[in-house]
């Protein structure tokens, strides 16, 4: 398996034990999952569909979908993420699947396809981001919606999401993002329309530190969500 950065897999296994502290290292994507949460439930009623959550982490967005009714399956590289989300969906009472698996090895039959995908906030730690979704598109139902979130690269992102998120607010720890893997709108649309899919919405998210508010916004230009169809 060669897309896999080891670097990457061992910052978020030091903070496994911080993912349901709202308070902690993590505390960003908290705050974050709510807004993300509603913008799926915009677009796609969630109950009764099976979804695949990749890069799942500690299971935050995994259990919010679980709760509006998806039969969810998360998946993540790092087994102690994964034995935190597992021990998490226990004490929640959730019937949540979880493997600790890449997208490009996931143990299940081929014609186990999914109503949904969502891979958030995780492409930025990949070394080849088209890779994961091309394995999204195949593992995506004909007429799915693959949800895709990141942050754009220019300027603006590395002044906000690198220089005052981690080194001056301390909003994250140091060295959670590297600016030469941030990824513009029009590259993430280049790599799904080369899967069969079709850009369906794009959103920018807006993030109030201070107050740890968020809201939508028009602005692409540091973090954005999209939604991609499998079709025409």
């Amino acid at each position: 398996m060669t897309n896999v950065d080891p670097q990457e897999i061992a910052k978020f296994s030091k903070l496994a034990n911080d993912w349901w502290d709202v308070n902690g290292p993590l505390r960003t994507l908290h705050d974050m999952n709510a807004l993300r949460l509603n913008y799926i439930l915009t677009h796609t009623p969630l109950a009764g569909l099976r979804v695949l959550d990749v890069g799942c982490g500690g299971g935050l967005l995994t259990e919010a979908m679980s709760l509006h009714g998806a039969e969810v399956l998360g998946i993540d590289l790092d087994e102690k993420s994964i034995a935190v989300a597992q021990q998490h969906a226990v004490h929640s009472a959730l019937k949540i699947q979880y493997q600790c698996a890449a997208i490009e090895a996931l143990s299940l039959e081929p014609s186990h396809q999914f109503d949904v995908i969502t891979c958030l906030e995780m492409l930025e730690h990949v070394p080849e981001p088209a890779e994961i979704i091309r394995e999204c598109a195949k593992w995506l139902k004909p007429n799915g919606f693959l949800y895709l979130s990141t942050l754009n690269r220019n300027l603006k992102s590395y002044a906000l999401a690198i220089v005052a998120a981690e080194y001056i607010l301390g909003l994250l720890p140091r060295g959670t993002h590297a600016f030469e893997r941030f990824i513009k709108p029009s590259e993430l649309s280049a790599w799904c329309r080369a899967g069969d899919l079709s850009l369906r919405h794009l959103q920018g998210l807006g993030y109030q530190p201070f107050k740890r508010e968020t809201r939508f916004t028009d602005d692409l230009s540091v973090n954005y969500i999209g939604l991609f169809y499998k079709g025409h």
